[in-house]
């Protein structure tokens, strides 16, 4: 008996040992026409959070089709993949989706200062792309699919700059939308990000009862400069503070993603 164990343990350990390699061969993968890499925890499980190395992809990584991205390479990329409680439906999450003044106030794990920190000092919704005024936040009638919204965002570290956030997909069951930065930002006066160099992608489909599942994609381009864009730590506390606003949970949640 003692030896029929052993032995299935082994197996186990040998399928999970695959299924890692597989994941890191792969590289990640939005979940479009094929399950998502890496693969969904369970409800009650921890999101599955991954830093993916440069090294592993080469500088002229190619993101999958679905994320709609046309560049080549990053210099951080994170994924999430969660599944979380949500009951009021594909509507609550498109408005949640447009509360742009909610983020105000976000907090993150700053893993240089080792304490949590307001990472979103100031947000609001706005009329244009351009010279847009500030608005009332967006309503969920607002965020159609195929439609494109603006917003200012304060950032702790890199300041003002404008977004745009694109709904690709948005029913009573699958809310897809991507958001990318259309001003440069800079650190202490100094550019940092380019137009587009600062991109995300959120994925949220219903499972039923309630239950929801969560993969997001975030990445700086691989010409952003390395003065913030190379901190793995704060790229991952960064992705869980965003995470954890849309799901609904308190973003200074202990633990921290990332120390």
């Amino acid at each position: 008996m003692i030896v029929i164990r052993a032995c299935i343990s082994r197996s186990v350990f040998a399928l999970l040992a695959a299924c890692l390699l597989m994941d890191a061969q792969s590289g990640p993968r939005p979940p479009c026409a094929n399950g998502p890499v890496p693969t969904l925890p369970g409800l009650n499980d921890p999101a599955v959070v991954k830093s993916w190395s440069k090294s592993d992809y080469g500088r002229d990584w190619s993101p999958p089709i679905c994320t709609g991205w046309a560049a080549t390479g990053f210099t951080t990329l994170v994924t999430i993949a969660a599944r979380f409680r949500y009951t009021e439906g594909g509507g609550g999450l498109l408005r949640r989706i447009g509360a742009i003044s909610e983020l105000t106030g976000l907090r993150y794990w700053s893993a240089t200062h080792k304490q949590w920190q307001t990472l979103i000092v100031e947000a609001h919704a706005l009329t244009g792309s351009q010279t847009g005024q500030h608005r009332e936040d967006f309503t969920s009638d607002e965020i159609k699919q195929g439609k494109a919204v603006y917003f200012e965002q304060v950032d702790n570290l890199s300041g003002t700059a404008t977004y745009r956030l694109h709904v690709a997909e948005a029913s009573a069951d699958r809310v897809v939308f991507d958001v990318e930065n259309v001003s440069r930002m800079r650190y202490l006066l100094i550019p940092v990000f380019d137009p587009g160099e600062m991109q995300s992608v959120y994925f949220f489909e219903r499972e039923g009862d309630g239950v929801w599942r969560y993969y997001s994609i975030m990445r700086t381009g691989k010409n952003a400069n390395a003065l913030i864009a190379r901190n793995k730590s704060s790229a991952i506390n960064r992705a869980v503070a965003f995470y954890r606003y849309l799901a609904g949970i308190p973003s200074a949640q202990e633990p921290p993603a990332a120390q």
